[in-house]
């Protein structure tokens, strides 16, 4: 997650706002993903010693612990697309009963170290309420920066993008900086850096970003001739126009899909050459700006589908042909073969395969939808093997980008003919590989005559014309938003007018990525956040990944238990106003809490191979709302199925919560044994007596404590108790180092 946050906020700062934010999930700007090629070890000369010996300089007495014993190395190995050499280095040890592990990227001849990622023995004081502040761990990362990363030119980025949809309490607090090198007092677009630093001021990860090329040699636009701000904000204004998409919403915990009409700018307008004033595309700089594309479908009507089902056996000898590779020292091996549903819900046929040759193998999966028997999911690994083990000598010359979109077209006609009714042809410029002469096309889906966002077919045409990956991202949804009650698009153009500014940003072209020249750029940014979007609805601007203001609410004793609790997404309060942290929580929002504390859940549909969901109680089947947390509850034993249903609207009293906590924390053997223990609260009497032990452990870790020597084992627990309670419970499991393991 920490290497993704970067590569977003790069991408953004490359391209605006323009990109699908469903996009963003996949694949970044219909760019594919990179394909690690291993490093010939006759050609990997560097020793484990001298990798360890140049991560100890950079972290000196931290390690002391790890001996050389407890490092392994992979293989050396490039990317496609800069032939810079890595080395990974790895370490694992078990500290205390705790295992601890990591992992090291260094690049280059200097063996600069690229990224850095640690988890630590213990974690206790990072936890919530942590240890250092957000300002004290801004100190020490910037510290970190300059001493060791070599950061005296970066400067810290402001509204950086970090997403983390929930954290457990029993993870550590962390806090993320975003630092961009700068000339001239302008940030470089391809050379940022982020550390990460834990509530108890440990640094815990970094990973900098290294140009293809030497940072030294680079030249940079002079930023004393550039146009002036003012003046290319009036330009951009002027020429700026909107879309109209639908933006499928995707939430993958519940994998429910919500569909809205939303205001974007158009994505040619992606900035302005700030010495020139020529517009940026995607294609290089003109002093044209390139009008919208006309939509157009691949087919007018619908084409018949490959086949009209097929059985697993069929899909075999399918995946046999499609995935042949022709070479004597690579094998190719169906791994398995099951039925299920992709994530998009489609009923498809999962092909497992392995290409193994004399050095290892590398494995991959096909997607066939069962019912039409045409590859939706492919991407193609046999190129680069073939080239890791020197057969691929074959020199072609790179198709035209006319050529290649011919070749997408006709692929997409031969593997999956039935979808492509529903899609059009690319109306944004492909990403090209200039050194592996590829090409990546995307073909947006069209409903109501509008561009669908977050659902298209993107297409990879090598070189030489061949298929080298295909994903249909088709989705099944049932009621599209009328376009009729929506704001127009000249009142759209005005919001977008209103929230525009420009970023002054060195970067370089994708059409001249090859060349060491930074341009300075005016790139548009709105609202002051690369993520907004304009609801067609309502003209307000709305943002997909950080959603709602988080609610905060008052309390005399508990209010920063609670808070962290709401913004942890742990407790879900709707209205701020009339919550009430004294009122008695009943069983099933107790659970629920307790829960989602501990562990994360995934409410979406099952995966092949799971079991057919239990049942434990005849009220809390699988479509009630606290399912989910009910069954993993049972299935931890921290709720017995001792009768038929569970009051999950009965309240819940401190000794049933003590007894719930107390097996948490795997104490329950000892808590069953009453003889050993003895209360001396007033009102022990009240505790029933196959419970002594677990209320007197719950007393004496301070999980609930007792007052004025009374435990009240009979007292309803209320939401501020039940948040002070769930975060002591977390930093006992943090302690013990148990936790639930899903």
């Amino acid at each position: 997650m920490k290497k993704l946050s970067m590569i977003v906020t790069s991408s953004v700062l490359s391209l605006g706002m323009f990109s699908s934010i469903a996009d963003a999930s996949t694949t970044m700007n219909g760019q594919p993903e990179k394909v690690r090629i291993q490093v010939a070890s006759a050609d990997a000369v560097i020793s484990k010693e001298e990798l360890i010996k140049k991560f100890r300089k950079m972290f000196p007495n931290q390690f002391d612990f790890l001996t050389n014993a407890d490092f392994q190395v992979n293989r050396a190995h490039i990317y496609p697309e800069d032939e810079t050499v890595r080395h990974d280095l790895y370490f694992t040890k078990i500290i205390d009963g705790k295992r601890v592990y990591g992992n090291v990227g260094f690049v280059g001849k200097e063996l600069d170290i690229e990224y850095f990622s640690y988890q630590p023995p213990n974690v206790k004081d990072a936890l919530f309420p942590a240890k250092v502040s957000k300002d004290e761990a801004r100190k020490i990362a910037e510290d970190f920066m300059q001493k060791f990363l070599d950061g005296k030119d970066y400067q810290l980025e402001a509204n950086t993008f970090n997403y983390y949809p929930q954290q457990i309490l029993t993870e550590p607090i962390r806090y993320s900086f975003t630092f961009a090198r700068t000339k001239n007092q302008v940030s470089i677009a391809d050379q940022r850096m982020e550390v990460s630093v834990l509530g108890n001021g440990e640094i815990v990860s970094f990973y900098k970003m290294f140009p293809s090329t030497n940072a030294t040699s680079s030249t940079f636009d002079d930023v004393t001739k550039i146009k002036n701000k003012n003046e290319m904000v009036k330009k951009m204004k002027d020429n700026l126009s909107v879309d109209l998409n639908y933006q499928i919403n995707y939430d993958y915990q519940t994998s429910n899909r919500t569909v809205e009409l939303v205001y974007r700018p158009t994505a040619k307008l992606q900035g302005i050459e700030a010495e020139t004033g020529k517009w940026m595309t995607a294609n290089g700089y003109t002093s044209n700006l390139p009008g919208k594309t006309k939509i157009e479908k691949i087919t007018a009507k619908p084409l018949p589908a490959k086949q009209k089902g097929i059985t697993v056996e069929d899909a075999k000898k399918i995946a046999e042909k499609f995935l042949a590779i022709d070479s004597d020292k690579i094998k190719l091996r169906i791994e398995s073969i099951h039925e299920m549903e992709n994530y998009n819900g489609v009923p498809v046929i999962y092909v497992q395969y392995m290409y193994q040759y004399a050095n290892g193998g590398s494995g991959s999966s096909l997607e066939i939808n069962k019912n039409t028997g045409e590859i939706i999911h492919y991407y193609n690994m046999k190129d680069h093997l073939l080239m890791e083990i020197g057969e691929n000598t074959k020199k072609v010359n790179k198709l035209s980008q006319q050529k290649a979109l011919s070749q997408a077209v006709k692929s997409l006609k031969e593997w999956v003919p039935s979808y492509l009714h529903n899609y059009a042809m690319p109306v944004e410029e492909p990403y090209v590989d200039d050194r592996l002469g590829s090409y990546n096309f995307t073909f947006p889906r069209i409903v109501n005559g509008i561009i669908v966002s977050g659902d298209q077919i993107s297409v990879g045409i090598a070189a030489d014309g061949s298929l080298n990956s295909l994903n249909v991202n088709y989705q099944e949804i049932e009621n599209w938003p009328s376009s009729n009650d929506i704001i127009s698009e000249q009142e759209a153009k005005k919001i977008f007018e209103e929230a525009l500014s420009l970023k002054l940003t060195y970067m370089k072209h994708a059409k001249k990525e090859k060349e060491n020249h930074y341009d300075l750029v005016y790139l548009p940014v709105f609202n002051e956040d690369p993520f907004s979007y304009v609801n067609a609805n309502t003209g307000e601007w709305s943002n997909m990944l950080n959603g709602k203001d988080s609610i905060t609410v008052t309390h005399p004793w508990a209010e920063e238990e609670l808070n962290y609790l709401i913004n942890a997404k742990v407790l879900d309060v709707k209205d701020a106003k009339s919550f009430n942290g004294d009122a008695a929580i009943s069983k099933g929002e107790a659970l629920k809490v307790l829960m989602k504390s501990l562990t994360y859940f995934y409410y979406g549909g099952y995966y092949h191979g799971q079991e057919e969901p239990n049942q434990t109680f005849e009220n809390i089947d699988p479509k009630h709302p606290l399912y989910q947390e009910i069954e993993r509850a049972v299935e931890a034993g921290i709720v017995k199925a001792d009768g038929k249903n569970f009051a999950a609207d009965a309240p819940i009293t401190r000794e049933e919560l003590s007894v719930w906590m107390i097996r948490v924390l795997g104490l329950e053997q000892a808590a069953k044994d009453n003889s050993i223990f003895k209360l001396g609260f007033a009102d022990a009497d009240k505790v029933h007596s196959a419970n002594t032990g677990y209320v007197a452990i719950a007393n004496s870790l301070g999980l609930l404590k007792e007052e004025s020597n009374r435990f009240n084992p009979n007292r309803e627990v209320t939401y501020a108790e039940l948040a002070v309670s769930t975060i002591r419970l977390a930093h006992a499991i943090a302690e013990n180092g148990r936790g639930l393991r899903y």
